[in-house]
């Protein structure tokens, strides 16, 4: 795990990057009529969703909840329970809001106490809670309003911890995955923004997050990455690659389309390859006494 302060801004990324749910793009603007078409795309299938997407290192939780005597926790976006569930696991009490009905009842049904909102809009009737997460979600909240939301439901002394999962396809069949793009979707954002991964992708981000955490009444401000690998088989690849934003409102056959053509091209690599995976986090905590 690299530590990096909240006041350091780390170095841009040098390569087009993809599969992120278009973080950093316009798309990704939570107020953007686009942004808001592929925010809610991601209920269309939640139990694809919830299958698919990787989980969070442990060491991540660990760390997260680790020395502290409350163990509430509030999950922003908590969609199918992916972090949530984990949390759950390292023995936290979790309340998770999520704005998709259909991804709140997947995950009521498998546990988990949902309040169906936006976090900017979530009434939290007086509670207080030990630690905020948001699992890849944190860049649809509106990061004013976010902050200041958060500042009111953590306790003093509680800490925020926002997390994405930036991931690096090898070189080669990065650059064939683009011309799968380019061949059936030229105007698509993956291709459009660059279909090569990166682990970086999420920089920019987390530095102007850190410095709006600072600015709402939160101290230590700081960034963590956990690196990490994942080897995937082609059925793995072809459940996941859809779950990444845009692609639940593609045509039907246009995924299906997709899915040909990258599975061909990750028959022609041997039928599996390692991903590397970089789990990073900005964190801070509540101040007040």
């Amino acid at each position: 795990m690299v530590t990096i302060p909240g006041n350091t801004r780390p170095e841009q990324p040098r390569e087009p990057m993809s599969g992120a749910d278009d973080a950093g793009s316009d798309a990704s603007s939570p107020t953007s009529q686009a942004g808001r078409r592929i925010a809610k795309s991601f209920g269309e299938d939640p139990e694809r969703y919830d299958r698919a997407r990787p989980r969070y290192p442990r060491d991540l939780v660990d760390r997260i909840v680790g020395g502290r005597s409350g163990r509430t926790v509030l999950d922003v976006g908590c969609g199918t329970g992916v972090a949530a569930r984990q949390f759950q696991a390292a023995g936290c009490e979790v309340t998770g809001v999520e704005p998709d009905e259909r991804m709140a009842a997947f995950a009521a049904e498998r546990g988990l106490t949902v309040e169906v909102a936006r976090f900017e809009d979530w009434d939290p009737a007086g509670r207080l809670f030990d630690t905020l997460t948001a699992g890849m979600t944190w860049h649809w909240v509106d990061p004013a309003l976010g902050a200041e939301q958060a500042a009111r439901v953590l306790r003093p002394g509680g800490r925020i911890a926002l997390f994405w999962n930036a991931f690096h396809i090898p070189p080669q069949l990065a650059q064939a995955f683009a011309q799968v793009y380019a061949d059936i979707l030229p105007d698509h954002p993956m291709f459009r923004h660059g279909a090569q991964s990166g682990k970086d992708i999420y920089a920019p981000l987390l530095t102007s997050t850190a410095e709006r955490l600072t600015a709402t009444g939160f101290d230590r401000a700081e960034q963590w990455r956990d690196e990490w690998q994942r080897t995937y088989t082609r059925a793995e690849w072809l459940d996941l690659f859809p779950t990444f934003g845009g692609h639940a409102l593609l045509p039907r056959e246009s995924v299906a389309a997709l899915q040909d053509a990258i599975g061909a091209e990750v028959d022609a690599a041997g039928g599996e390859f390692t991903v590397e995976y970089a789990t990073v986090t900005v964190t801070a905590v509540r101040t007040g006494g």
